[in-house]
Order: structure tokens, then sequence, then C-alpha cells
């Protein structure tokens, strides 16, 4: 069970026309805005990378604006892990628990959650907070990310999870933000 002590969430490439080329690109908008914004009442960091963002453009907007100073890691490599500051912000936060979410599912994603898995991190994919251009593709990805020792969630799932019980304010604010 994951807690928000021991949780990061890790947005992967959510960027300028990649992620409007994604199946259900607005749903995965939709669903990572909602980790992003429950993930701050729960004091959860978020941990935020970008690929190529000289060609690929920067995150998009709405993420932006909800992860105000949140300075993304460049990247070159496919793996977040293959990025000596990533992986120095990464180990700087001392969580075990890694909720994954972003694009492309089986590239980016499956990669660094391979990564990930052996350097002993839990890692929990937020099936639909992830995508590929190709619905083949993203269910491939999750299909491998799954078979590496990645446990599948959702973002409701996780946030329940986080939350654990169905009383106070955090409760009330989460369920808010789900029924969205």
């Amino acid at each position: 069970m994951i807690t928000p002590k021991e949780t990061l969430l890790l947005i992967i490439d959510v960027q300028g026309r990649l992620a409007q080329s994604v199946v259900q690109s607005a749903t995965l908008e939709a669903n990572i805005g909602k980790l992003v914004r429950a993930c701050t009442i729960l004091e959860v960091p978020v941990l935020l990378t970008e690929q190529y963002p000289k060609g690929l453009g920067s995150t998009i907007a709405s993420l932006k604006e909800l992860l105000a100073g949140n300075v993304a890691v460049e990247k070159l490599s496919f793996s977040c892990c293959g990025t000596p500051e990533f992986m120095l912000r990464l180990r700087s936060f001392n969580r075990n628990d890694i909720l994954v979410a972003g694009i492309e599912s089986h590239v980016c994603v499956y990669q660094t959650v391979v990564d990930l898995v052996e350097f002993g991190y839990n890692v929990h994919l937020v099936t639909d907070c992830v995508s590929s251009r190709t619905e083949e593709n993203r269910d491939i990805g999750i299909r491998c990310i799954e078979k590496a020792g990645a446990t599948l969630t959702s973002t409701e799932m996780a946030l329940f999870e986080l939350v654990r019980i169905a009383e106070g304010e955090r409760f009330k604010a989460i369920s808010r933000i789900v029924k969205e």
C-alpha cells in the first residue's frame, strides 16, 4: 500500500505536440491534473521530466500551471534514469514508492519503469495517466511494464489508497477531485 510519506509522483514528458497526438489526450491531461492536485493536498512531491524540449516543446500549459515552481528535468535518454540530474533529484526525495504517469507508454515510460524496478523502487503505473500515439503501443507498453514488475493502478485507486480513510478534510478534497 502506498502512503503520502513514502510516495513520489513522476510525470514523464507530457509536452507540446506529443501530448496532443496521443490516444485520449484530453482524458490523459485531466487525469494527470487530478493526480497533481491531489498530491499537492497530500504533500506528495512531484518530479517532472521533459524529453528534448527544444524539439518537442515544454510541458503542457495546464500542468505547468498546477506545478508552478516545479522545474522539469530535461533529458535526451528515453529512460529518465539515464540522466544524472534526474537520479540526483529522485534520490533527494528519499521515497520508495513511485507513481508513474506520462508518455509514451512503450518508450520513455516503459524504459524508465524497468530501470526504477531494477534500482529497487516500488513502481505503480497509473494506467489512466499514460498513453502513446497508438492504442496498440499504449497497451503493449502497459503489459510490458506490468511484466517488468510494476503494480498497475488508476487515478482513483491510487488517490483513495493514499487517503486511506473516508473522513476529514483531505478525504473531502480528494473526493471532490475524483468526482470531477
